[in-house]
């Protein structure tokens, strides 16, 4: 299964300890140039860690033919979606709540960072989300509290 990356779903994965969760949940990481562009911007958060990360996971987009649209995405997030019907890949990763109602509009599949965690637990790779949760909240990255209890609900803790 492939999945496509989009910057702040990763920068979140990254800050959490959630990165590795990736590739064990899915054969194929990619993002597009624009995306790891973002994400190793030296001083942003997870930079390095993303750096290494992304090694063999970059693929340059052709944005010529692309029907995506959506006023106030960046290039990033329509890359990503451009890159996921390019490749047919099996879901994107986004977090970011304008995007991912594009991407709906465009009939993408979806998930988030939060997502991904569940899909984890699920499959018995983390015994708890918790966890990240409270790494992430630890972080700065603003995620309201009510999605933090859906995702806890969810994860049945």
């Amino acid at each position: 299964m492939l999945i496509v990356a989009d910057s702040s779903a990763l920068v979140a994965l990254a800050l959490c300890g959630g990165l590795e969760l990736l590739d064990r949940l899915f054969e194929d990481v990619r993002v597009p140039q624009a995306v790891y562009d973002e994400v190793v911007v030296e001083g942003k958060a997870a930079a390095q860690v993303l750096q290494v990360y992304l090694q063999g996971k970059v693929v340059a987009v052709l944005l010529d033919h692309v029907v995506i649209t959506g006023a106030g995405l960046g290039l990033g997030e329509i890359e990503a979606m451009a890159l996921y019907k390019s490749a047919r890949a099996d879901c994107l990763l986004i977090d970011d709540g304008r995007a991912r109602k594009v991407a709906r509009l465009n009939q993408i599949s979806i998930t988030g960072s939060q997502g991904i965690l569940l899909l984890a637990k699920h499959r018995g790779f983390i015994s708890s989300v918790q966890p990240y949760l409270e790494r992430l909240q630890g972080t700065g990255i603003r995620i309201s509290e009510r999605l933090i209890q859906r995702t806890l609900a969810l994860a049945e803790e």
